[in-house]
């Protein structure tokens, strides 16, 4: 498969001033704190104005042209967001600031709750498919994140809270070296079509490489497109009479990606019965997060996630790293891990991440996941127990091993490439 320039061009000018985050990473170790920001980013693009007030620049547009922003830079970037939506966890990483997650709550809990100065919202019954009883709970008095998530506990010993975390997309775009080309593929060749799911930013509706994808949207009202997110959906299902269920986490917000957003994906992908689901996002461990993606490998879907762009070094991202879900490295064009590519136990696979050339280039963990994604939906056409294990077994068998013999935490069980 590949993504032309003129896609990629195309995508850009399109998303204009309505596009999702895009996550850059060049970090080779392990991060000892956000470094700080490139001296001329806040004069890059002007700010613009969404749903009536005035918003700083999309991460996309940030990030162009900026060929070494961390996922720490990118922290730091959302946290000059003038409205001062995003704050910090105790680890460091983003959330929405003075909104938290909770499963379990009674009826008596919330009453008290709302006498605390708590504001919540129960997830509706259709959005609840996964049996986690979600709610969202906002502190109305706004305190400090850790002292309203202890005044939460103690209030409802019986609950379970978490942090509302923000998950960043694993590419960027013009962060690749010139010398690497872009991925091909044999125009004879015709596979089957498949029916295969993305979660990430929106999708440019005119994309060529998606002109003969029939596209199921969820999560947006209005329309919006991002470059990520048409990147990945064009290096996911670009096959005549393919099938593509797209979640958009950001709907032209310049704050996007929330836990409770990607856990309601994951229930709609359920409901559509999508076998394989492929995830370009990456963030902490969240319990919720997992206890979701947990019921969806118990109910046959298959999830394969980027593993990040932070670094072999670094600590493991998720979704990636969750027990069961296909995680995915990045290499170049001549089978390098890319530098910046996560590693660890979390790696299942490997492939390239490397797309275009030049200032349109996009690069990352982002753009190897949908490669084997699309692998695994050619092998899977519906929900089944116990697919993700076999499916990761068969794609195993098709594999080129890379590095050390064997699956090893820096390219797994090998490189699958573009088409089996």
């Amino acid at each position: 498969m590949r993504l032309p320039r003129h896609l990629l061009s195309a995508s850009i000018a399109i998303a204009g001033g309505l596009i999702a985050p895009v996550a850059c990473a060049q970090l080779t170790g392990v991060l000892h704190g956000p470094p700080p920001l490139p001296a001329n980013l806040p004069a890059m693009v002007p700010q613009v104005a969404v749903s009536g007030r005035v918003d700083t620049p999309r991460i996309d547009d940030l990030l162009r042209g900026v060929r070494a922003m961390s996922r720490p830079q990118q922290i730091q970037a959302l946290l000059r967001d003038p409205s001062q939506r995003v704050a910090l966890d105790p680890s460091g990483n983003p959330v929405l600031r003075g909104e938290f997650l909770a499963t379990g709550l009674t009826d008596a809990e919330v009453a008290t709750l709302q006498g605390l100065g708590f504001q919540v919202e129960r997830a509706p019954g259709d959005q609840d498919d996964l049996g986690l009883h979600l709610a969202i709970v906002r502190d109305l008095r706004r305190r400090k994140e850790a002292d309203a998530l202890r005044a939460l506990e103690r209030s409802a010993p019986g609950a379970s809270f978490t942090y509302q975390h923000l998950y960043l997309p694993a590419g960027a775009i013009g962060a690749a070296d010139d010398s690497i080309a872009p991925a091909t593929t044999d125009p004879r060749a015709t596979p089957a079509p498949i029916e295969v799911g993305l979660i990430d930013g929106g999708i440019a509706s005119d994309a060529p490489a998606l002109a003969h994808t029939r596209i199921t949207r969820f999560g947006c009202t209005r329309p919006d497109a991002s470059p990520h997110g048409t990147a990945v959906a064009s290096l996911l299902a670009d096959g005549v009479g393919d099938r593509l269920y797209a979640a958009n986490l950001w709907c032209a917000d310049a704050v996007g990606g929330a836990t409770s957003s990607l856990i309601r994906a994951l229930a709609w992908m359920d409901r559509e019965h999508v076998p394989v689901i492929n995830i370009s996002l990456v963030g902490p461990d969240n319990p919720l997060l997992a206890r979701a993606v947990q019921a969806m490998l118990a109910r046959g879907h298959v999830l394969v996630a980027a593993v990040g762009n932070d670094g072999p070094a670094a600590p493991p991202l998720y979704p990636a790293a969750y027990l069961g879900v296909i995680g995915v490295s990045a290499v170049d064009s001549h089978d390098r891990l890319l530098p910046e590519s996560g590693a660890g136990p979390q790696v299942a696979f490997c492939a390239l991440g490397v797309v275009g050339e030049g200032d349109d280039a996009m690069r990352g963990t982002s753009f190897a996941a949908p490669i084997v994604a699309r692998r695994a939906a050619q092998l899977l056409a519906a929900p089944q127990a116990g697919a993700a294990a076999r499916i990761e077994a068969a794609l195993a068998r098709q594999a080129q091993d890379l590095g050390a013999p064997g699956r090893d935490p820096r390219y797994g069980f090998g490189l699958l490439a573009p088409e089996g």
